[in-house]
């Protein structure tokens, strides 16, 4: 099982007892979100335990943990990547080395293993451009650094000829690591007013229902039922603008949502261009018969029901 330092958070039963997850990127919050779920099989090296774009400490993870578990069914589920957008832009070899030769070396000890990959992607893909949701066969056309390289550990795992999937999701938040959520907690008790972009929409996804909903496909990948498509998106249900996720956090809060300003991305320059529009479908998820995740405004309440204290620190 996991070993990460556990927040606060409800039971949940999972029928995994045949199924042992291998995941990467282990220390990072989805990583520790799905190290600490009930009722599940969890090996979750951070990096420094597992380097990703090491074939050597690859291969002896799968083996070790194909060791571990003892006639159980192994999945690797890819969380390990380098999220620092910003940093990307300046930093191109790191962001390539982790996201997209990381992945590739994965794929390849997992199909020579006879492993199944899931491998965790992002909407950055996407140029942003859309005015519906991105369905999973949308044409990508990444506008940063972090995006092509995402976009090119897809590649690398879908070429790999593993039996593998790709599942893109976006604005993830949760109890560990650093998220737009605990940035707004911080700021709603430092500052009177703050600005935040209202033309950027996408959709939440808290990390405890994407984890859920990753075992989930795990779980039918083990049992012969993986989906036909090879590429799905799991999201919070919905969209909103960053402004409207921050107004949302302040009502959590007991806050006074008004003091959340709206701005244009013009007015928040960074180095890496986000996407206008990043909202993904989850119509192939459900085609496939997995379980939609909640809307995004219902997660974000039981998110601070579970880990108010947790967002606070």
């Amino acid at each position: 099982m996991g070993t990460a330092e556990e927040p606060r958070r409800a039971t949940r039963e999972l029928t995994t007892v045949s199924l042992v997850l291998l995941v990467p990127g282990g220390t990072g919050q989805l990583g520790r979100e799905l190290a600490a779920l009930d009722g599940v099989d969890v090996v979750a090296p951070g990096s420094a335990e597992l380097d990703i774009t090491s074939a050597g400490s690859v291969i002896e993870a799968v083996a070790g943990t194909v060791e571990h578990a003892a006639g159980r069914r192994v999945v690797v589920v890819n969380a390990a990547a380098h999220t620092a957008v910003d940093k990307a832009e300046t930093d191109q070899a790191a962001a390539f080395a982790i996201n997209a030769d990381g992945p590739r070396v994965l794929a390849a000890v997992c199909s020579s293993r006879g492993v199944p990959l899931v491998h965790v992607s992002t909407d950055y893909v996407f140029p942003g451009d859309a005015t519906a949701p991105y369905e999973v066969d949308a044409a990508p056309g990444p506008r940063s650094i972090y995006g092509l390289t995402k976009l090119a550990g897809e590649d690398a795992v879908l070429g790999s000829g593993a039996d593998a999937w790709v599942v893109r999701t976006s604005w993830v938040y949760g109890a560990w690591g650093k998220n737009f959520v605990k940035t707004m907690v911080r700021l709603e008790s430092a500052r009177d007013t703050l600005s935040v972009v209202d033309d950027q929409l996408g959709s939440p996804t808290w990390t405890f229902d994407l984890a859920t909903g990753l075992v989930e496909l795990a779980s039918r990948i083990t049992r012969g039922e993986g989906p036909a498509s090879r590429v799905l998106h799991a999201t919070g249900a919905g969209e909103v603008t960053w402004a409207g996720f921050a107004r949302a956090v302040f009502e959590e809060l007991g806050a006074d949502p008004t003091r959340v300003k709206s701005c244009g991305t013009e007015d928040y320059p960074t180095p890496a261009k986000r996407p206008a529009y990043s909202v993904l479908s989850n119509r192939a998820w459900t085609d496939s018969g997995l379980t939609p995740l909640r809307p995004w405004r219902a997660a974000l309440s039981e998110a601070f029901s579970r880990h108010a204290a947790d967002f606070r620190a």
